[in-house]
């Protein structure tokens, strides 16, 4: 039976979309290399990114800002999981015939999801929630660098688009550098507008 681990990033900032990430690891994964993303250094964990898109089959979405905003954070969360699942899949054939591996091995009958927190995707495997995932298993561990890293970098980018806020230190976490930039400046044009600053 082959996992796919789900895990999401940016659930519990002010500003910026969600991101999140689907995993399947293969048999020979340097499994030593992973750990929660919240527990690995930038450092290790940008170096732990490169071994995962390089040898895994890997999808990745965003969910943004105006979404989260009309949808609330968890749902717009679940669907960017369902989405990166989706984006996944879309790779999945090129990645069996590159690696050289048994189609059945990695059809739907012998995938099973498991998504950090409480709730699942809406996908179409069987797929159970497990509360701290990422750091139990290391589909999701692998899934929540990748979704991290990508966020990171899509903050870094808004800090050029729109200076002042602080993007590029704080991710649109709700620090008092953030929420003091918003009260000064106004919110962002990609401030979540349904959470309080």
């Amino acid at each position: 039976m082959m996992i796919v681990g789900f895990d999401e990033a940016g659930r519990g900032p002010l500003a910026g979309p969600v991101a999140a990430a689907a995993v399947i690891l293969p048999p020979d994964f340097p499994f030593e290399i992973l750990n929660d993303s919240k527990k690995l250094s930038e450092k290790k964990r940008l170096a732990a990114e490169i071994q995962i898109k390089e040898k895994a089959l890997w999808g990745l979405a965003f969910v943004d800002h105006k979404t989260i905003d009309e949808i609330n954070i968890l749902k717009a969360s679940l669907l960017a999981m369902k989405m990166a699942f989706e984006n996944l899949l879309q790779k999945k054939d090129q990645w069996i015939e590159k690696n050289s591996l048994a189609a059945a091995d990695y059809s739907f009958e012998n995938l099973q999801g498991i998504a950090d927190g409480t709730f699942v995707p809406d996908v179409q495997i069987d797929c159970q929630a497990v509360v701290k995932a990422d750091s139990k298993h290391f589909e999701v561990m692998a899934a929540s660098i990748l979704a991290k890293n990508e966020r990171d970098r899509f903050m870094i980018e808004c800090e050029k688009k729109y200076p002042g806020y602080g993007y590029a230190k704080h991710k649109g976490y709700p620090t008092k550098e953030h929420k003091a930039a918003c009260h000064k400046l106004g919110p962002s044009p990609i401030q979540r507008l349904s959470f309080s600053y």
